[in-house]
């Protein structure tokens, strides 16, 4: 049965100590406030958890502990993407998805294909993946936009390939996916900032960087706005915006971890090169969040 990837899904942080190791006590603590807090499903390797940091055996004894605390209770998403085709799949062909429900799929970084070349990317991708893929178009990130008719494409030709998070701020663009996409296909928000919004154009959820944070109340806003529950899915939106721009300001996931340690939930602590924020901003962040809680 292909999972139904819709409503809110959080791309999960990694803890780390402050020798650099990764904070298991945390990963637990946080795993269980966002599943206890109604999201409907977790992403694990993904951007937000400096994936690109994380070595090989590190990167599976995460998912391993990820599948373990969550336990079947809500589907886990996978980060598995590169700029390396080849690398890409064969990654995919050794990785154990027991407990897995899907892949995440970032467009291909630095190397910048064209359209054609990101087509043919993720077909190979779409041949080789037993579970299903959402694609992951972040051009900021990666240089590189998926547009929508190569969305469209994929889509209609891959019946595994099952949603995209768009993160390319164009709601253009996101606007002529939804409109054209076939029956099943999940539009999802990249951006906190731009779900509400994303969500009344017609996208069937979010993959969130404040829902570390703010599962209930994010997840809550996500359900109303799919709900046409127009007003108080406004209302919970600008009440978060503040802080949604302050977890940005300076990187992420620098913002959300740096959310995270003020919030009593782990340490505040990355992997270069990432670094964390600023003094002002965490400032800024702790009094946002303090009125938030008022």
């Amino acid at each position: 049965m292909i999972p139904n990837f819709t409503g809110t899904g959080v791309a999960i942080v990694t803890p780390f100590l402050s020798s650099g190791k990764i904070d298991y006590n945390s990963l637990n603590k946080l795993l269980n406030c966002i599943v206890d807090n109604e999201i409907d499903f977790v992403v694990g390797l993904g951007t937000t958890s400096e994936a690109v940091t994380l070595t090989s055996d590190e990167k599976k004894e995460v998912m391993k502990y990820v599948i373990e605390v969550v336990n079947n209770r809500v589907p886990i998403v996978m980060g598995i993407g590169g700029n390396n085709t080849a690398a890409v799949v064969n990654e995919i062909k050794n990785t154990n998805f027991k407990g897995v429900a899907g892949i995440l799929s970032v467009a291909p970084y630095y190397n910048k294909p064209n359209q054609r070349g990101l087509y043919e990317h993720f077909k190979a991708i779409a041949n080789s993946s037993p579970v299903p893929i959402i694609l992951y178009n972040v051009p900021s990130r990666t240089s590189s936009n998926i547009a929508a008719e190569t969305v469209l494409k994929l889509a209609i030709e891959f019946t595994n390939i099952v949603a995209v998070k768009e993160a390319s701020g164009d709601l253009a663009q996101v606007m002529e996916i939804i409109k054209n996409k076939p029956d099943g296909f999940s539009v999802l928000s990249g951006d906190d900032a731009l779900t509400f919004p994303m969500i009344s154009l017609g996208a069937e959820g979010v993959i969130s960087v404040v829902a570390n944070a703010f599962p209930s109340e994010f997840s809550t806003m996500v359900n109303q706005a799919r709900n046409n529950d127009t007003e108080k899915a406004r209302e919970i939106h600008y009440s978060l915006l503040e802080i949604i721009d302050l977890l940005f300001a300076d990187g992420n996931p620098a913002g959300i971890k740096a959310a995270l340690e003020i919030m009593g939930i782990m340490s505040n602590n990355l992997r270069l090169p990432m670094i964390p924020v600023t003094y002002d901003v965490y400032l800024k962040l702790s009094q946002e969040i303090e009125n938030y809680n008022k």
